[in-house]
């Protein structure tokens, strides 16, 4: 039995060759003193544990605890069989004590009779954990033990368990502590359940010690495709440890001395031979040696001195030119640097003035005609002032203007031009991107970051009116492929019966009886738009095209149409909420976005570019610091230029640099959000360096720092009518102890004369 379960266990151990010194090692059971209940195990047969897995217990690491039975001395193999099975001698009959150690909840698990006296079981654990027994205290269920209970009368049945906690009575000078762990893992006790060949089952009590070695790892298999490891098990059962007498021995292998053999070089013999009787030495060869000068201490430590001084002139002198070729490199270093940062700033301004050029020679969106407009302004004031400051008369003066406005007119008649061109352009390409975005299939992100594509019904068919769409709108056809398109299209808008697929099919079938008289495209260049403009118009209608829906901005939907709407008094109209720009101290709604936009070509001329430009790299900044920021997506272009022109003066707050395309808006309390009331205008390369700036007392003066608190008093006042701004205004004022040196209305420190 004992190799079967040791080839077993060790089996599952060797799997993981780390854990292979953890595997057991069963070891023969407790016996009594002339073996006979031995012999009756080995000739018991195990029972499969599928059938009767009968492992009552598994002990955790603790001390070495033996299974201690008693047991009479037997006459025979055929009285101890008996005795085995004889089950109404519960005295004899074992069971698994679980102990917690408290109030650290250590657990140790002992096997013991069930006849074991309570006292029996202090002693034992005083000798273990090297306490006196009259400190320990047992309880059972928050009951305290008493000395003479069994484990019969506490309620325990023959190979059951039961789980006691330990206390101490006097913690402080004799705490209850756990055994440390010795060398290696102590043997454990399990119940186990076995079959003799007369067909009755006993059970056997079997200690469990750990190996102490660990066992070969011999290499195993991969699976290609779940990558699981299978690693051969080493199943040679180890050397049973000899028991400890208490006399030290040494084996002979430890005692013999290993010798080895191995040739060494001999050294030469060398004499000296002199003359005498029978031997004559020629001294032809030989050389007269003089002593030399006597040297002194003196002389001596002098010369050495001298050599030391050599050593170090040198040594400093290389230490001194491996410095300056050091600095010389860091001086070339940033020359290089200070060039290449000049060569960049000076790109980045000839592309910044390329950029506006094409801007305006080429305008594509309103911020482009914002800067033509706002440079024919300018244009006209320098005109106005030239003329103004002449010394022309009254007459010439008025003259002069009247050309000056009719040039004005001109040019204002050139950008008007440009403009329709350019929203043509722009209609045609959001018409495409229109469709391009109803078309596109649903997308979403998986749990292993791809990217999943899935096409609907309604999806399929909006890609369907998009292609159809575009081979409307196809140049340069021969009259057969456009008689095909059109074909098509009459087919697709059959579908449904209306007034306006009515209307595109009548259209489709005037074009085709024109192609088929041989008409020329230029002429038919007008009916093709009514097709297209009426073709858009059906793909635009959710009945025909489900996609649409979430795409339009007019929803379908009456109920939703009432929500948000308001008049205009610019031109008289009902609009949504989206289409009136707002700015931070707005409480009314007043004209539309295209009435301001039209107010402001007429009369301000305004740019806004610049400030639009400070305001996204704001943004950018903000969203890479704390994505959580809100307040600077609060702001709008008018709110931004308040803030730039009026608290800052539209100069930097250090340099009073003026270009608002090298401004930008930085936080002036570093581990603060940013907010208009904790900021500072500066250019690009001092923004970099203020951010670097770990104290801001330090680094700056007091008249500075008392200047830009004031700047942003200004702005708290102006940007406190916002109610979303006020509650961030409210918690800094309500936790002014929290925030510590991040006040914003800290007291500067002054030094008075």
């Amino acid at each position: 039995m004992n190799n079967y379960v040791a080839m077993s266990e060790q089996e599952a151990g060797a799997t993981n060759p780390e854990m292979a010194e953890y595997a057991p090692e069963v070891l023969n059971e407790s016996v009594s003193e002339n073996g006979t209940q031995t012999e009756e195990v080995q000739d018991a047969q195990l029972i499969p544990t599928n059938i009767c897995p009968t492992f009552l217990t598994s002990g955790e690491i603790g001390p070495r605890v033996m299974a201690e039975e008693s047991s009479t001395q037997a006459q025979d193999h055929q009285e101890v069989a008996s005795h085995v099975r004889v089950t109404s001698d519960l005295g004899n009959s074992t069971a698994s004590v679980k102990i917690m150690l408290m109030p650290e909840g250590h657990m140790m698990t002992i096997a013991f009779t069930i006849g074991v006296t309570t006292r029996e079981l202090k002693d034992h654990f005083a000798n273990e954990l090297k306490v006196p027994s009259e400190i320990i205290r047992l309880s059972l269920d928050g009951k305290t033990v008493g000395d003479n209970q069994t484990l019969i009368d506490l309620g325990v049945q023959p190979h059951g368990t039961i789980q006691l906690e330990m206390t101490s009575s006097d913690p402080e000078r004799h705490p209850i502590r756990p055994v440390k762990p010795q060398q290696y893992n102590m043997s454990d006790v399990i119940t186990v359940r076995v079959q003799t060949e007369a067909g009755t089952y006993q059970d056997a009590v079997v200690e469990i010690e750990r190996a102490t070695r660990k066992k070969a790892f011999l290499g195993g298999y991969r699976h290609k495709i779940t990558n699981t490891e299978f690693h051969h098990a080493a199943v040679q059962t180890m050397a049973k440890r000899k028991p400890d007498r208490g006399v030290e021995t040494f084996s002979r292998d430890t005692q013999t001395v290993d010798t080895k053999n191995q040739a060494q070089q001999c050294a030469n013999n060398t004499s000296t031979q002199m003359t005498k009787i029978g031997c004559y030495m020629s001294s032809m060869e030989d050389k007269l040696i003089s002593s030399g000068p006597y040297v002194t201490a003196h002389k001596h430590h002098s010369k050495r001195l001298k050599a030391v001084i050599t050593l170090q002139t040198y040594f400093r002198r290389w230490l001194a030119k491996r410095l300056t070729s050091l600095l010389r490199k860091d001086r070339e270093f940033r020359r290089i640097w200070l060039e290449q940062d000049e060569a960049q700033k000076k790109q980045e301004k000839e592309d910044y003035i390329k950029a506006e050029h094409h801007r305006r020679m080429h305008p594509q969106n309103k911020g482009d005609f914002d800067l033509l407009y706002n440079a024919l302004e300018n244009w006209r004031k320098e005109e106005t002032e030239q003329i103004e400051n002449s010394a022309l008369s009254g007459p010439e003066q008025r003259a002069a203007l009247c050309a000056l406005l009719e040039k004005e007119t001109q040019l204002i008649a050139s950008i008007g031009r440009h403009r329709i061109v350019a929203g043509e352009r722009n209609q045609s390409t959001a018409v495409e991107a229109f469709l391009d975005k109803c078309a596109a299939p649903k997308k979403w992100r998986a749990f292993d970051g791809r990217i999943t594509e899935m096409d609907t019904q309604f999806t399929l068919r909006a890609r369907e009116l998009r292609d159809l769409y575009t081979s409307i709108n196809l140049r340069y056809l021969s009259p057969e492929e456009r008689m095909d398109v059109l074909l098509t299209l009459k087919h697709t808008v059959k579908e449904h019966d209306c007034v306006l697929t009515q209307n595109i099919v009548e259209l489709i079938d005037r074009e085709t009886d024109l192609l088929i008289r041989s008409v020329k495209e230029v002429n038919l260049e007008g009916l093709r738009k009514r097709i297209a403009t009426l073709l858009l118009q059906y793909i635009k209608t959710p009945s025909f095209n489900p996609q649409v829906t979430k795409r339009l901005k007019i929803p379908q939907d009456p109920a939703k149409l009432r929500k948000n709407i308001y008049f205009c008094r610019g031109c008289n109209s009902y609009l949504r909420s989206t289409d009136f720009p707002l700015t931070a101290n707005a409480r009314v709604v007043g004209q539309c976005r295209r009435c301001s936009e039209l107010d402001n070509v007429a009369r301000h001329r305004e740019d806004f570019s610049h400030y639009k430009n400070i305001l996204r790299r704001l943004r950018k900044a903000e969203a890479e610091r704390n994505p959580d920021a809100k307040i600077p997506y609060l702001l709008q272009e008018h709110d931004l230029r308040y803030l730039v022109d009026v608290v800052w003066g539209a100069q930097s707050a250090l340099s009073a640099w003026d270009s608002l395309h090298d401004l930008s808006l930085v936080r002036w309390e570093q581990l603060w959000e940013w907010s208009p009331w904790n900021c500072i205008l500066l250019t690009k390369n001092e923004a970099a360096a203020h951010l670097k700036v770990d104290s801001i007392e330090k680094a700056y003066g007091v008249v500075f720092i008392r200047n830009v608190k004031h700047r942003h008093t200004m702005a708290r006042k102006y940007f406190s009518q916002i109610p979303l701004m006020t509650e961030y205004l409210h918690d800094v004022d309500s936790k002014p102890a929290a925030h510590s040196k991040l006040l914003v209305a800290r007291p500067v420190a002054t030094v008075t004369k």
